[in-house]
Formats: structure tokens, sequence, C-alpha cells
């Protein structure tokens, strides 16, 4: 069983795709159960599961509900993040509040409720999609930095706490990647798609994590910088 956050589009589409291809039952998680059908339609026995990553609550339910459901989780990739595009003193309290919740607390929640899952059944991989904004922020993107540079430090922490019980883990870093999110923030013209790396690059790079082929960086974070 594997859970994608962010399954509906760009990175965690193309990541639950893969997963599907190779005997996974995927959890499709995500805001926008319309955009969810459609990625179910292409996986048979994948299973859509509603939830806003920005409720920690909300996190701890869907866990649980996996658990219930399926017995337990082989793979969890934290994709789902959100973020406007403004400079750093125009951010609101309320904008900045959002944007930890999805991209590091939804993430945190996630990994402490699936790790006694993983470590009951011998152990697991945990791949959280990072930013190459971690190490080189780009203007405009101050808070939503910050919150990915935590999933970078989880996965190093899962593999200290949790690698004697089997448990890998990864932070998958790229640079901008073509997805909607992208797009919601930089049009074609100040942004053209040569610059942009192919999701399913970045989708790859995760299920190798996942396959065991990128055990060398286990518990790092892997950099995908854009073209």
């Amino acid at each position: 069983m594997a859970v994608v956050t962010g399954a509906g589009s760009g990175i965690g589409r193309e990541t639950a795709i893969l997963l599907g291809e190779l005997g996974y039952a995927v959890a499709l998680v995500g805001r926008d159960e319309v955009k969810l059908s459609l990625v179910q339609e292409l996986l048979p026995g994948s299973v859509v599961m509603p939830c806003d990553m920005g409720d920690a609550a909300s996190v701890e339910k869907l866990i649980a509900a996996i658990d219930l459901r399926f017995g337990h989780i082989d793979v969890l990739v934290n994709n789902a993040g959100t973020t406007p595009l403004k400079p750093i003193e125009e951010y609101t309290h309320e904008e900045i509040d959002e944007i930890f919740r999805v991209n590091a607390v939804g993430p945190c929640v996630a990994i402490a409720r699936t790790l006694p899952i993983m470590k009951r059944h011998g152990g697991g991989c945990i791949v959280n999609v990072s930013s190459m904004a971690t190490i080189d922020p780009f203007p405009g993107l101050y808070p939503y930095a910050a919150a990915k540079a935590s999933v970078n430090l989880m996965a190093r922490s899962v593999v200290n706490e949790a690698g004697k019980h089997g448990v890998r883990a990864f932070a998958v870093a790229p640079g901008a990647v073509e997805t909607p999110l992208l797009r919601s923030l930089f049009k074609v013209d100040a942004f053209p798609t040569s610059r942009t790396l192919d999701p399913k690059l970045v989708a790859k790079t995760i299920v190798e994590c996942v396959q065991g082929k990128r055990d060398a960086d286990n518990g790092k974070t892997v950099f995908l910088p854009s073209p």
C-alpha cells in the first residue's frame, strides 16, 4: 500500500501512476476529489481519500483510516504543497500559517502516525517532496522555502530514529517543475518550459527511492536542478 498526497495533478499524479504500474495499491490523497477520481480511473485498485493536508486532525484520521482498511502502509509520499508568490513583507500571518501547515505540519503528522504502522510490518519508505528553494530561495517564496526545508530534516530524523526498524526516508528537492502550482505563479513568457522539469522525471526519482535504487541517499536530500 502506497499513500501519495497531492495526487490529483503534477508530481503526485505521475508518482501515483508509476507506483500503480509497479503493483502498489495507491491511496490518492488531496483536496480535490474530482481530480483524484480522474487519476483513479487510470489505476485499478487505487482508492480516493480526500484530505486537507493542512488540517493536522484530518491527517491523523486519514492515516488511521488507511491502516484500518488495508492493514499496512509500505510507502508514504508527502507531496502536497501550496504557496503564493509575493515579497516577504506582504505575507499575512494567515498565509504564513497555511503554508507551514500544508508544507510542513501535515507531512510531519503523517510521518508520526505512519511510522508505527511501518515498524509493525518491518519497515517502509517515506519520500518528502521538497524544493531547490531550500538552498536557494527564489524571491517571493520566503515561507515556502522555510517550510520545505523542514521536510529535508524530517527525512534525516526518520532514518536516525527508525532506520534500525527498516524504515528508509528521503527528500527529493526539484527546481521549477511544470505543474499547475508553478503556472499559478509564473506565466510561460516569464518562466518558459525550457527552464522547467517534467513532473515525470521527478516522479521517477521518487519511485527510485522507493525501489531501493537510491539507498546511498537514504536520509539525505536529492536535489534536481532545473535546466
